[in-house]
C-alpha cells in the first residue's frame, strides 16, 4: 500500500533537486549493490533491488516525477486507468525480467542471464522475447472550474495505430508467413561476454536481425505493408477525479497507439488545460472573488448577490466594511485531488470612490466630510495600513 511506500528520493539517496544525471548514477548504484548476481538467495536484496528499480522508474520520467512531487504515493491509489499517473511501472507484481527488460541499457545491455538465472532460480533469460510498447498520445483537455468541481467523464474520437486485423498485427501475410531468424536460430537474443567490475558476466541482448523476434517475415502483409499497424479512429472513454489542476498530466493505460509488429499498446496522455472563470480566480483549492462595493453599501451594509463555481449565493455584508476584508463562503472552493477538505471562496472586498459628483452629491460629501465618525482615527489608520500591507506581501 502507498503509505508502506518509502519515498522514492531516500531509496536512491538523492535530494529532490537531483538532476537527471545524479538519478541515474544513484540508481546504477544501488542497482550494483543489491543485484542477484551479487546476493544470491538474497530476498531482501532482490526486494530493495525492485525497489530501487521502481524508484527510478519514476523519478527518470518528468512527467511521473512532477505527479509524485505533487501528490506523493497516494496518487497511484486513483482509479484512472489503472493507476492515476502510472506510478511504478511495472505494476506492484512486477518481475525481475521486467526490470532488467527496462532498464538493462544502463548496465550496457541486459544483466548476465547465468548469474539471473540461478539468483531467481528461474533458469537462464535466453530466448525470452522483450515485449514492444507502441508510442504514448498526448491529447489536451480543456475544463471548466465546475467540471474540475464535480469530476467529468470525457469520450473523444482520438485516431490511433491500430494493430491490422488481417495479420493480427504481426506484419506477416495471414499472419503466418514467418522463417525461423538465421542469426539468433529462433532464440530472439544472442549471448555475449563482458568485462565488468564483477568479472566476466553473460550478459544478452535482443537479436539485431529479428529485433527478439526469433523469427523474421517471409510475406508481408498487404493490408498494412508489413508495418502491422492500421490508421484507424478510435473512440476513448475516460474519467478526470476532481480537484485536478492546470498543467496536470493523467494516463489512461492502454489507449495510446499500437507498435509495429505486435506488444503492447502506448499509453493516453491526458494534459489538463484549466479555462479561465470570467470572474473567480483560482487559488490552490479556494477562489476568490473581488467584490466592488458602493459607499453606501460598504457604509450602512447590504445583501448582496456573488459568483460561486456552480451558480450564484447571497451573501451579506456588514456594516462598515472595509476595504481589504476577506469574507469567506465554507466549502464553496474546489475539492483537494488528494482526498483532503475542500477549499472555500474568499471575498475580497473593494470600495468603489465616485469619480464624477452632481452638485447636489457634492453638497451631501461636504457636509458629511467634518463629521467626526466620517474621519479615520489613527488607530483605525494603522489598522486599515496593516491589513493593505499583508494584501501586497
Amino acid at each position: 500500500m502507498a503509505e508502506n511506500k518509502r519515498d522514492y528520493y531516500e531509496v536512491l539517496g538523492v535530494s529532490k533537486s537531483a538532476t537527471a544525471d545524479e538519478i541515474k548514477k544513484a540508481y546504477r548504484k544501488a542497482a550494483l549493490k543489491y543485484h542477484p548476481d551479487k546476493n544470491p538467495g538474497d530476498k531482501e536484496a532482490e526486494e530493495k533491488f525492485k525497489e530501487a528499480a521502481e524508484a527510478y522508474d519514476v523519478l527518470s520520467s518528468p512527467e511521473k516525477r512532477q505527479k509524485y512531487d505533487q501528490f506523493g504515493h497516494s496518487m497511484g491509489q486513483q482509479g484512472f486507468g489503472g493507476g492515476y499517473g502510472g506510478y511504478g511501472g511495472f505494476g506492484g507484481g512486477f518481475s525481475m525480467e521486467d526490470i532488467f527488460a527496462q532498464f538493462g541499457d544502463i548496465f550496457g545491455g541486459r544483466f548476465g542471464g547465468g548469474g539471473f538465472g540461478g539468483a531467481t532460480g528461474r533458469g537462464s533469460s535466453r530466448g525470452r522475447k522483450p515485449v514492444r510498447k507502441g508510442s504514448d498520445l498526448r491529447i489536451n483537455v480543456k475544463l471548466s472550474l465546475a467540471d474540475i468541481a464535480s469530476g467529468v467523464t470525457k469520450t473523444l474520437k482520438i485516431p490511433t495505430n491500430d494493430a491490422c486485423t488481417f495479420c493480427n498485427g504481426t506484419g506477416a501475410k495471414d499472419g503466418t508467413a514467418f522463417t525461423t531468424c538465421p542469426t539468433c536460430h529462433g532464440q530472439g537474443s544472442i549471448v555475449q561476454m563482458q568485462q565488468t567490475m564483477f568479472g566476466a558476466m553473460q550478459s544478452e541482448s535482443a537479436c539485431p536481425q529479428c529485433h527478439g523476434e526469433g523469427k523474421i517475415i517471409s510475406q508481408q502483409c498487404t493490408h498494412c505493408s508489413g508495418t502491422g499497424v492500421q490508421r484507424k479512429e478510435n473512440t476513448v472513454s475516460f474519467s478526470i477525479p476532481a480537484g485536478v489542476s492546470n498543467g496536470m498530466v493523467l494516463t489512461v493505460k492502454g489507449k495510446g497507439n499500437a507498435p509495429a509488429h505486435g506488444g503492447v499498446n502506448g499509453d493516453l496522455l491526458v494534459v489538463i488545460n484549466e479555462i479561465k472563470h470570467p470572474e473567480l480566480i483560482r487559488d490552490g483549492n479556494d477562489v476568490i472573488y473581488n467584490l466592488m462595493l458602493d459607499i453606501p453599501s460598504a457604509a450602512l451594509g447590504a445583501s448582496v448577490e456573488v459568483p460561486t463555481i456552480t451558480g450564484r449565493a447571497r451573501l451579506n455584508i456588514p456594516a462598515g466594511a472595509q476595504p481589504g476584508k476577506v469574507l469567506r463562503l465554507r466549502g464553496k472552493g474546489l475539492p483537494d485531488a488528494n482526498g483532503g477538505t475542500r477549499g472555500d471562496e474568499l471575498i475580497n472586498i473593494m470600495v468603489y470612490v465616485p469619480e464624477n459628483l452632481t452638485d447636489e452629491q457634492k453638497r451631501i460629501f461636504e457636509s458629511l466630510k467634518d463629521s467626526a465618525n466620517i474621519k479615520p482615527d489613527e488607530s483605525t489608520t494603522r489598522r486599515l495600513f496593516s491589513k493593505l500591507k499583508h494584501i501586497f506581501e
